[in-house]
């Protein structure tokens, strides 16, 4: 069963960072696609990173791009998005989750496992 475990959501300031993490336990994730999505209250999820850890490539949300870095460690089977110059508008519950369908650093397909989330609340 893939298990994963979001951590470092929490409180900061309009244009302040923080780096949320992936991990997971059960099941490596080397050769497929790791994604963030987040969901505000009121709001459908969204899709805001991937990276596909089989050759590294990247994806993310023209609402993030440029603010937004997404990263793995093989031998940590750990991914981390570290998020900075943060908005009220990045609000959300973070989730990360699996897709075992190789399509590359798209948000495209299904997502076969997800965590728990961890809230990201940015105060203007």
């Amino acid at each position: 069963e893939m298990h994963l475990v979001e951590s470092g959501g929490g409180l900061v300031q309009a244009g302040g960072s923080l780096r949320l993490s992936c991990s997971a336990s059960g099941f490596t994730f080397d050769g497929y696609s790791i994604g963030w999505f987040r969901q505000a209250p009121g709001k459908e999820r969204e899709g805001v990173s991937c990276i596909d850890t089989n050759d590294g490539s990247t994806y993310y949300a023209d609402s993030v791009k440029g603010r937004f870095t997404v990263s793995s460690d093989h031998d940590k089977n750990m991914v981390w998005l570290q998020m900075s110059s943060l908005k009220p508008e990045d609000t959300a519950v973070y989730y990360c989750s699996i897709r075992i369908s190789r399509l590359g650093a798209t948000m495209s397909g299904i997502w076969d496992s997800w965590g728990q989330g961890t809230q990201v609340t940015v105060s203007s």
